[in-house]
């Protein structure tokens, strides 16, 4: 979803700045310009202060990317019919309005929410995408999806929590990926931030695109509802 604030005046742009595309090459080769889109797409990962949780988060992005044969992470759409916001917008702006509100929850509420799982399973929440989305760009975005992996069968909060549970996230991180199906019944403070967030992003953006609804949108366009 876009950032609802815009992008920070730092930024090299909304995406990130790094132009690497990873097609070709050898296996080595392409998993290092993933992880440098990555990094350079998510300038919040430097924000989360575990180091083994950064790099869980950045592996499962590389896996995603190099599953489903993306050339570049901002080729990843925000919704198969949405191609003008990409995936990295919206994860950006969803991760910049969860933590800006779980500070207001702590701040004014005095809640005690773990930043870092915040941060973490809000920029996982939608790296299934990378799955999901593999056959509605033009082919020059991708090349060769693994069909192991790469399928709209499987909804994207779905897939998303695979790739969290495969690197080895915590729990806590895991449980608060599936946002829209497969939601964890007992939803924890972090959990609910990311589903909100979500929401509040995901609205700006239908609006903005096609001047309807979240909800609107789900019940038109969605291919799990």
């Amino acid at each position: 979803m876009t950032d609802a604030d815009g992008p920070d005046a730092d930024d090299t742009d909304a995406d990130g700045g790094d132009d690497t595309d990873a097609g070709g090459g050898d296996d080595a080769a392409g998993h290092w310009a993933y992880r440098s889109q990555v990094e350079a797409a998510f300038p919040e990962l430097a924000d989360i202060e575990d180091d083994e949780l950064r790099e869980q988060v950045t592996e499962a992005w590389c896996l995603g990317l190099e599953r489903g044969g993306w050339h570049d992470v901002r080729d990843v759409p925000y919704a198969w019919n949405i191609h003008e916001v990409s995936n990295v917008e919206h994860v950006r702006g969803v991760t910049r309005i969860a933590v800006a509100s779980a500070e207001e929850q702590r701040d004014f509420h005095g809640a005690d929410p773990d930043f870092d799982v915040v941060r973490a399973a809000c920029l996982l929440h939608d790296v299934g995408k990378c799955y999901e989305y593999v056959d509605f760009v033009d082919d020059d975005c991708r090349s060769d999806p693994d069909p192991t992996y790469a399928s709209e069968e499987i909804p994207h909060s779905l897939s998303g929590y695979a790739l969290a549970h495969e690197v080895g996230c915590p729990l806590a991180v895991q449980r608060a990926i599936p946002h829209f199906l497969g939601e964890v019944p007992t939803r924890t403070l972090e959990a609910e931030l990311v589903k909100s967030a979500n929401s509040a992003s995901s609205n700006a953006i239908t609006q903005a695109t096609m001047g309807i609804s979240l909800d609107e949108w789900v019940e038109e366009y969605s291919q799990t509802s």
